[in-house]
């Protein structure tokens, strides 16, 4: 393997908020896909309160990379170091930090680092111009998400929906894996697309029909260990910023429970456009939830059916 010698990058924001809150977020990798643009679903792996190992998926170009990183936590120095055990090409190697100051008037200043090697000369450019558009979408989607959440306004929220089945978990599990057979399988789907990559992960683009309108949706999804299926979709509907769920089979005594979890975020800019001037932030939670769920006991549903008929 050729290397192409080390490069950095450093990217800074301000955001109006406690650094304790801004190191509190960037700790929890829990909250990533909810938070960064890019960041498609996070694994914690093993750790303490001071170091642990992540396996993170997340789109660089349009491409999901996957790799898995140690991190090394200071909370006493609001600081957060990262490493890329193994890497995904083109880089050869990649590490940082993650530095949190204050500016003594209530704000805080995050500092992204980035070092990097490239596997060859050929690959800086893309490397340099992927690290500089993602450090941007994060730290500004960090801002933007710190300051929301200071204004009190409760636009980030989760819920579940979830039925039992008297089927086989594999059953059940490959009902919601097959995707491109949805169009013939659940009422509410006109339309699919579904690309699987060689590392497992999928690309789900998918027309879905409601209140007489036929809505385009783009998601990718991550099949995960134990029946789970995580996904962040990346084309949204006008009332949301972000949308993330995970689908799971669990076994249980003859049978196994289904579930799907959403969570999501509101834009708060279109809740007026889209539900009328005086709908408020509790009006589009509603409106929401009452739209996902709706489609998520639709296909719940249908997988009970078919897991159920096979068993018989």
């Amino acid at each position: 393997m050729t290397l192409s010698g080390r490069h950095g990058t450093q990217h800074e924001i301000t955001v109006a908020a406690a650094a304790g809150s801004v190191y509190r977020l960037l700790a929890d990798v829990r909250q990533w896909p909810h938070v960064f643009p890019p960041t498609v679903h996070v694994d914690r792996l093993e750790g303490d309160e001071r170091t642990e190992r992540i396996r993170i998926w997340a789109t660089a170009n349009g491409v999901v990379k996957n790799w898995i990183s140690r991190r090394d936590l200071f909370p006493e120095e609001l600081r957060i170091a990262f490493r890329q055990e193994v890497s995904a090409a083109p880089i050869a190697s990649m590490g940082g930090e993650w530095i949190i100051g204050t500016t003594g008037d209530g704000q805080s200043r995050v500092r992204l680092v980035h070092d990097y090697e490239a596997v060859s000369p050929e690959e800086v450019a893309w490397i340099e111009e992927t690290v500089d558009r993602n450090s941007r979408a994060e730290l500004e989607a960090l801002r933007t998400h710190l300051e929301a959440a200071r204004a009190g306004e409760e636009l980030a929220f989760s819920f579940e929906d979830t039925v039992e089945v008297d089927g086989g978990a594999q059953d059940v599990y490959d009902f919601i894996d097959r995707a491109d057979l949805w169009p013939e399988r659940l009422p509410h789907v006109a339309k699919v697309k579904l690309v699987r990559e060689p590392d497992g992960v999928q690309t789900l683009e998918m027309d879905t029909r409601a209140h007489g309108a036929t809505h385009t949706t783009k998601s990718y999804r991550v099949p995960l260990p134990n029946h789970c299926l995580a996904y962040k979709q990346v084309t949204l509907p006008s009332l949301l910023s972000v949308h993330t769920g995970c689908w799971t089979v669990a076994p249980r005594d003859g049978g196994v429970t289904v579930s799907s979890q959403h969570t999501v975020v509101l834009d708060a800019g279109n809740i007026a456009p889209v539900l009328g001037e005086d709908a408020a932030v509790s009006d589009a939670r509603k409106h929401v939830q009452d739209a996902l769920s709706g489609n998520s006991r639709v296909t719940l549903e249908h997988a009970k059916q078919y897991a159920e008929a096979r068993r018989r």
